[in-house]
């Protein structure tokens, strides 16, 4: 417990250095737009290719279900609704997580062991300023972008098996897509994704530049990265859905 309560403060206080940082001048927009491209854009090609097959089986599955109550009419309804709330940000934060994340905690993680963060600090620069407020950054903004390429790619996959294997035409599919699909919805998919970028680079950053011991604490704290990143965003999507539910029904006579 007073191990968990010490990490839990570690945490906190790099959260707020990284926090503190983010006002001192200058602003490294170089560093910063490197690592959206390296983070973000080249996270494109895996994001896009989890999410079509994710929207064209869950349209594939949806349609045999339904088919049995007479609904298959649905399916461009319950994939819409489907991949915007829940698995377009939950898989896409989990592919972030994986391909991202570990390469943060073994970037980092490099540098600490062959002393290049210390060295860093022995020419009178900030670790945190340089190394983890582009990466935090970089993932604050890259994930919800890279969430809604995702949702519309989900359901262009679930379009696909709507269209050719089951008969619908284009238009009914979208028709029904638009027919269910909220604003509160798009706003609660997306707005998750900032907490899960959060976890995501912060988690990455203070395993990384904690580790020790050569190349097994690289290995180690890449493990420890990906394994407490994905239990981050399981857990807390669960409280978040709760928070955003609350907040959408709150708002519902407002057209939410």
């Amino acid at each position: 417990m007073t191990g968990i309560l010490a990490t839990s403060g570690r945490v906190a206080l790099l959260t707020w250095e990284t926090f503190r940082v983010t006002f001192r001048r200058p602003v490294e927009f170089r560093l910063l737009f490197e690592q959206m491209f390296r983070l973000g854009v080249r996270s494109l090609p895996l994001v896009g290719l989890t999410m079509i097959f994710t929207g064209a089986v869950m349209a594939l599955q949806v349609s045999y279900t339904l088919a049995a109550y007479g609904a298959k009419i649905y399916v461009g309804s319950f994939v819409g609704v489907s991949v915007v709330k829940e698995l377009g940000p939950v898989l896409t934060a989990v592919m972030i997580a994986a391909r991202v994340g570990a390469g943060i905690a073994a970037e980092l993680g490099s540098m600490a062991v062959t002393e290049q963060v210390d060295a860093l600090r022995a020419l009178g620069a900030d670790p945190v300023k340089k190394l983890v407020w582009p990466r935090m950054v970089a993932l604050l903004v890259m994930l919800p972008i890279l969430t809604i390429l995702g949702d519309v790619l989900g359901i262009l996959g679930g379009l696909y098996i709507a269209v050719f294997e089951i008969g619908q035409s284009t238009v009914y599919y979208w028709t029904k897509v638009k027919e269910f699909l909220l604003i509160g919805d798009i706003v609660s998919g997306v707005g998750k994704t900032v907490f899960f970028a959060y976890f995501i680079g912060i988690i990455a950053c203070y395993n990384g530049l904690r580790t020790r011991g050569g190349a097994t604490g690289v290995g180690q704290a890449t493990t420890n990265t990906v394994v407490g990143a994905s239990i981050a965003i399981f857990v807390s999507n669960f409280f978040l859905a709760k928070v955003f539910l609350a907040l959408q029904a709150a708002f519902s006579g407002g057209g939410w």
